[in-house]
């Protein structure tokens, strides 16, 4: 088959694992399809689980190739267009090797920019918008941003992406700048794939994410975030990855204690969660055919599900 296979889900899915198992199965390669795993030394708070990617046995150990992780470095801002350029310069490599690409993440955007070939323009920046936004609240920018998508016909940054006054400030430069230029936009086509969502029920999701969060925090990521601090990234850099970076900056720079820092880090993530589902399901309303798989369904089992949906 010469389809590529898309494996998406919420946060806490076990996608990844999904992807892995498949692509040993199938001799596939991954690509992940995550905003903030493009970083390098952002790994506890973006759930890399690189260990995923090797799996064991008693005969032997298998290290499946994933792209598009640990590409850029923390501070800068990757956008989707780069995204979309990078996602399809690899795409090309594994097709023409013969390999099996399987696309792999959580955010939708990316996800659907790549599938359904969004036309996209580079955007610069535009200093005197961002120093005109400037001090507004993030329920101000986000109004903004509704009407300018109106207008636009866009169906671009949504709640997801936009978590932070910086990002909205960016959302709100992306979209004035597309209603002012609407050309030239470069053309890639849309990508044909089998997709496949990992469908978890949502007290056992939530169990998953508390339970997660508890082992990152023990596993060291206030020094992950400590370190990049340390490094000379800006505290306001690192707000602007949301989530993790976000509530974790703001305990190390003091404006939190640690306990009102877990609590509300844990309930941003059961709505992050919540959000990437309601992506998906926009996604199935604009076209997509998503095949839903119970986490709960043994390995073995899932697998074999895909292969006769793939075949």
């Amino acid at each position: 088959m010469d389809r590529m296979i898309t494996i998406l889900g919420p946060t806490a899915s076990g996608k990844t694992s999904v992807a892995a198992h498949l692509a040993a199965e199938v001799g596939g390669e991954i690509i992940s399809a995550d905003s903030r795993q493009v970083y390098r030394r952002m790994d506890i708070g973006t759930g890399k689980d690189l260990e995923d990617y090797t799996l064991r046995t008693p005969q032997s150990t298998l290290h499946i190739p994933y792209h598009l992780i640990d590409i850029c470095e923390p501070g800068t801002k990757y956008n989707l267009f780069e995204y979309q350029q990078d996602f399809y310069d690899v795409y090309q490599d594994i097709r023409h090797r013969g390999v099996v690409p399987i696309l792999c993440g959580g955010t939708g955007l990316y996800i659907e920019a790549v599938l359904k070939g969004y036309k996209l323009s580079p955007v610069p920046q535009n200093q005197s918008l961002r120093d005109s936004l400037e001090g507004n609240s993030l329920n101000e920018l986000t109004e903004m941003l509704k009407e300018l998508k109106e207008k636009n016909g866009s169906n671009m940054h949504n709640t997801t992406d936009v978590d932070s006054c910086q990002r909205a400030i960016r959302a709100i430069e992306i979209e004035t700048y597309n209603l002012e230029n609407p050309t030239p936009r470069r053309e890639l086509p849309p990508v044909d794939s089998l997709i496949i969502g990992i469908n978890i029920d949502r007290e056992a999701r939530r169990e998953k994410i508390t339970r997660r969060l508890k082992a990152r925090l023990e596993a060291g990521m206030v020094n992950e975030v400590k370190a990049l601090l340390d490094e000379g990234i800006p505290a306001n850099d690192l707000i602007y990855y949301g989530l993790e970076y976000k509530f974790l900056t703001e305990y190390l720079t003091g404006v939190t204690s640690y306990d009102e820092m877990t609590k509300r880090l844990e309930i941003a993530i059961h709505q992050f969660a919540k959000r990437q589902m309601t992506w998906f399901r926009g996604m199935e309303r604009r076209g997509f055919k998503i095949h839903w798989i119970d986490a709960i369904l043994p390995m073995e089992e899932k697998i074999e599900k895909i292969k006769q949906l793939w075949q």
